[in-house]
């Protein structure tokens, strides 16, 4: 791969509303990523291998549980700052921010939020480091957006929960040490129970044969009688709203994610423009490669206004589920266009891996279907806009 020479785009100077923080912490993980992520990730996305070796300069940079109080061992800070640090990460690799999304919104805001102080105590220090990794068993193998059904159980058995089923499309599974996994108690409830590597009946396959975030590990986790201990119930939330707020942080860091990648795409594309040469002059002095950039920088604008502000009203504690899937569909979809828009501008040399973008592409494929589809979304907005329910 070609060294990485990007500088990212700020047509608005967005800039000037962040904090001095808010900008050492960005410029901190996008250093990181330029040094430890981009000389490797193309080999590791060709092999389709998740490169352990950069977790622990996941956790250096704040990647595990930014927002999580110091007290547990996070780094307690805002949201725009959890915001920055996955746009800079997924600038490097969508796979890569995966991993690092799943450790903070889905294992460790859970814990922290729906945990004991016991639970706190234990686990989330650990997460934090790196010294464990997580997973998230929501999706199973025939539901996926109808997560309320569910089919994983457990029972009461006096002294501990028999749990059964299986989670698929698990981000981390392979390698976690522990996984929060929802599932039905009895009556039918969804719960949230922490089960650990170890635990007898517990399995944890990796998915193969993936054209996409092939650089991130993926798995199913598998639950055969598996006796889990009853301390390790998430007490203080129950109900399908408690997995849908975990995936409302989880979204949020997307909706950053994803201006990532399409900011890499757009600098490679310009970059590349402005240096092939056809007709007697570089292509960026034709009409139609213009267009296409201006576009793109035009569409990466409006993403970077609508996450700013998105991070403002969460940080105030008003934003609300709707407008996190607003704004996860939106940069998603509007990073995949500049992808592939970009990939045409480079012609032939767009496909190989000398270059970032068909990787991106391909990731942005999983991003746009996980963590809600691209339809659920707009029907999140519909149902919030219209109080029509289209689920049903």
């Amino acid at each position: 791969m070609r060294p990485d020479l990007f500088e990212a785009p700020d047509y608005y100077n967005l800039d000037d509303l962040l904090t001095e923080e808010h900008k050492l912490i960005r410029d901190a993980a996008r250093a990181w990523v330029k040094r430890d992520v981009s000389p490797i990730i193309e080999e590791a996305a060709q092999n389709a291998e998740f490169p352990k070796s950069i977790i622990p300069g996941l956790s250096e940079i704040g990647a595990f549980g930014p927002y999580i109080p110091e007290e547990y061992g996070g780094a307690g800070l805002d949201q725009i700052s959890y915001g920055l640090i996955m746009q800079e990460i997924e600038r490097g690799d969508s796979g890569v921010r995966s991993t690092a999304s799943v450790q903070s919104s889905l294992v460790m805001y859970p814990i922290w939020k729906y945990g004991s102080e016991e639970q706190r105590k234990k686990y989330l220090p650990k997460l934090a480091s790196g010294e464990w990794m997580g997973s998230f068993g929501l999706t199973e193998p025939d539901h996926g957006s109808n997560p309320s059904g569910m089919i994983t159980h457990y029972k009461d058995m006096g002294d501990h929960y028999l749990l059964n089923g299986a989670k698929l499309w698990i981000s981390n599974s392979p390698f976690c040490n522990v996984a929060v996994v929802w599932a039905k108690n009895e009556e039918g409830r969804i719960h949230g129970l922490i089960v650990e590597r170890g635990m007898e009946g517990f399995s944890t396959p990796e998915t193969h044969n993936k054209w996409s975030l092939r650089a991130s590990a993926t798995g199913e986790l598998i639950f055969q009688d598996v006796k889990v201990p009853k301390e390790n119930l998430l007490p203080n939330k129950s109900g399908l709203g408690a997995p849908l707020g975990c995936l409302d942080s989880a979204r949020f860091g997307i909706a950053w994610g994803a201006i990532g990648a399409a900011m890499d795409c757009y600098d490679t594309a310009l970059r590349y423009a402005k240096e092939r040469i056809q007709f007697g002059k570089p292509i960026a002095a034709f009409q139609l490669q213009q267009k296409k950039l201006a576009e793109m920088i035009t569409e990466i604008t409006k993403a970077q206004l609508l996450a700013f502000r998105l991070g403002q009203l969460k940080n105030e504690g008003r934003a609300t589920s709707a407008q996190i899937s607003m704004a996860k569909r939106n940069n998603v979809d509007m990073a995949i266009k500049i992808a592939r828009e970009a990939r045409q501008i480079l012609g032939g040399m767009g496909i190989t891996g000398e270059y970032s973008i068909m990787r991106h592409m391909m990731n942005l494929e999983s991003v746009i279907t996980y963590e809600g589809t691209h339809d659920i979304h707009l029907l999140i907005t519909g149902l919030d806009i219209t109080g029509e329910n289209a689920f049903k």
